[in-house]
């Protein structure tokens, strides 16, 4: 197994604290950046039915022992009832040639269709049957993760959130953390932005003689975040993974984190989603 240290999840399952993220990867693409990752250690896999690629990632996951890969996959809109999500499941495992998934999200509230408690619904019938390990969501806000723990009793496991030090989200992941739900960040890396150029990162990254796409991911490891960073590259790769060998002080965790704000806003899942 992995030497990437564990997170434990309100149901019992473990998850690595770092992992790939295969967004907008192809079949071909993520087959082979999957195949590099797993080989490098990563045992953290993350991909979505929008994503189009699970037949890729499926084939590389052929050629790992299944309880050696924490596979998440997740679904979109038109399944969210509580036999859609039976069905997303169903589709998914079926291009991943899984018989359960380890995590499985709702990839995005869509509150204007008002049926996520619907899909949260089916989440939780999956996880009772077996077929899922773990539930959770993916650009949920705290109005939304309430309401479903309001209508339903249960909490999600994860909440996947555009995350990273311009997007810090410390209302969010103070949420979360009052709930047992574990943040997971997409876009770690500040994707579109100028964050692994700005002079802050560029200094630490000096100061410790590291990648300053490592210090942005160790800054989100220190602070219980599940950064699933997306690369190719196996130079690139071995990076991501090799970030719980140093520690950022104080003083840079709260440098990294006044940069909250200076990019784009992020996506508004009240307005995006598929």
């Amino acid at each position: 197994m992995s030497q990437v240290p564990m997170v434990t999840l309100s149901h019992g399952s473990a998850m690595p604290r770092v992992g790939l993220g295969t967004s907008p990867m192809n079949d071909a693409d993520a087959e082979r950046a999957v195949s590099t990752a797993l080989e490098l250690g990563y045992r953290l896999i993350d991909t979505a039915e929008n994503y189009r690629n699970e037949v890729g990632v499926g084939r590389a996951l052929k050629n790992a022992s299944r309880d050696e890969a924490f596979v998440t996959s997740k679904f979109n809109k038109r399944w969210h009832s509580v036999d859609g999500a039976r069905q997303a499941f169903e589709a998914s495992a079926e291009k991943l040639g899984v018989e359960y998934l380890d995590l499985l999200l709702i990839h995005w509230p869509n509150p204007e269709q008002d049926r996520y408690v619907d899909a949260w619904q089916g989440l939780i019938a999956l996880r009772e049957a077996g077929l899922v390990r773990a539930i959770g969501t993916s650009n949920f806000k705290p109005t939304h993760l309430q309401r479903l723990i309001d209508e339903t009793g249960v909490a999600p496991e994860v909440n996947q959130v555009q995350l990273s030090p311009v997007w810090a989200k410390a209302a969010e992941r103070d949420f979360h953390r009052q709930h047992g739900i574990v943040t997971e960040a997409w876009s770690p890396l500040g994707k579109g932005t100028d964050l692994l150029t700005h002079p802050t990162v560029q200094e630490i990254a000096k100061a410790h003689d590291r990648a300053p796409g490592q210090v942005v991911l160790r800054w989100e490891t220190q602070q219980d975040v599940v950064p699933i960073p997306k690369s190719a590259d196996r130079q690139r790769l071995a990076q991501n993974l090799a970030v719980f060998d140093f520690d950022l002080t104080d003083g840079e965790l709260a440098a990294l984190s006044a940069l909250d704000g200076t990019a784009k806003p992020p996506a508004d899942s009240d307005r995006s989603g598929h």
